[in-house]
């Protein structure tokens, strides 16, 4: 299986299976002297985590990281940084009673149809448990940028249900299991996702990341743009369907006066009086807050029976059960921030190559 690394001058290669002994990272390109240590690591780590509450996957996993090598004494040395994140909590037995169907939504068929063979046992590289290499390597990117660039992502929407913007707060998204910035409609999620639970149902989510403090300039045109590469970052999430940059799908509803970001000068600066490109022009970035949206599918696992195929090619049904979240866009939110940095982090150090 061939494109298992991501980036360029970061660049990071992920390996091992949802219900194999381990996973893991090796993240190269970081440059030396950067410090780093594991509870560096952890703490985002501990956001993805299953298990941390009803509307997630009970699959109990502590997800923690060790660090092989590439530091000495707590600082980056240069060399390639390999992490260790050990499988504690894998049900292989789940998943005996299906490994000879094709899960519909799932990627069991296409595997098959690809290498002639696939790992069963909850997807093997498929699954979702493989993010949790990708949030390790984000937070490799995140010392890597420093302390300027802040980047925080968000869930926005769950099936139909929206938050207002306007009750936007942060400071929310601790205090509830959804990191939901409105406090209001995270208690209207809790209800709707318990009764999808109940009838043995998933849905959908939007999740937005937000970055700030990347300065202008960052990203190359014609096939090096920033917001392309954070493109093809996010939709390469396991479930992403949908990407967008700024106004996004919207962009096309608007006037050409509405859509344009006009600019002044203020304090010697160049200001921007909107954000419709969400901090990107031009595939380079302006100084302003970089925001993109990724739209995640429901979970193919799901109780409710669905109309299948076996793999010696005979018509079934299936109802898949094991331990799954009701929605997986819930956990995607420090996947998504960790595909951010790492972009981020590759474009920052390519900048630096090219422009000194």
């Amino acid at each position: 299986m061939s494109h298992n690394t991501f980036g360029h001058l970061f660049r990071f290669t992920t390996w091992g299976e949802s219900h194999g002994p381990a996973i893991g990272v090796v993240v190269d390109g970081v440059p030396p002297r950067i410090p780093l240590v594991e509870r560096d690591i952890q703490r985002y780590l501990d956001k993805r985590r299953p298990g941390t509450s009803r509307f997630v996957t009970q699959r109990r996993e502590p997800d923690r990281v060790e660090i092989l090598s590439g530091t000495l004494n707590g600082v980056t040395t240069g060399t390639p940084i390999s992490l260790l994140i050990r499988n504690e909590d894998a049900r292989s037995k789940d998943y005996e009673a299906i490994k000879d169907l094709y899960r519909p939504g799932h990627a069991d068929y296409t595997y098959d149809a690809k290498y002639g063979i696939r790992d069963y046992r909850g997807g093997g590289r498929s699954s979702a448990r493989e993010t949790a290499s990708r949030v390790a390597a984000g937070a490799v990117a995140r010392k890597v940028l420093g302390a300027t660039v802040k980047i925080r992502g968000a869930l926005v929407q769950i099936g139909e249900h929206e938050i207002d913007r306007k009750r936007w707060d942060w400071r929310e998204c601790a205090k509830n299991p959804f990191w939901c910035p409105d406090a209001r409609m995270a208690k209207t999620w809790e209800s709707y996702l318990d009764s999808l639970r109940k009838a043995g149902d998933s849905v959908g989510a939007v999740i937005e990341v937000i970055a700030e403090g990347v300065p202008a300039g960052w990203g190359a045109p014609i096939y090096g743009k920033l917001d392309s590469d954070l493109a093809a970052a996010l939709m390469g999430i396991n479930a992403v369907k949908g990407v967008e940059v700024g106004a996004g799908m919207a962009a096309a509803t608007l006037t050409g006066t509405a859509n344009a970001d006009e600019m002044r000068m203020k304090g010697g600066k160049v200001t921007f009086l909107s954000n419709h490109a969400g901090g990107i022009l031009g595939g380079i970035s302006t100084g302003q807050d970089i925001v993109a949206r990724f739209a995640v599918k429901p979970t193919s696992s799901i109780l409710t029976p669905r109309r299948t195929v076996t793999a010696k090619g005979k018509n079934a049904m299936i109802a898949t059960k094991g331990r799954h979240d009701p929605c997986v866009g819930i956990r995607a939110v420090p996947i998504g921030e960790a595909m951010v940095a790492c972009v981020l982090a590759d474009h920052m150090l390519r900048h630096r190559a090219q422009i000194g």
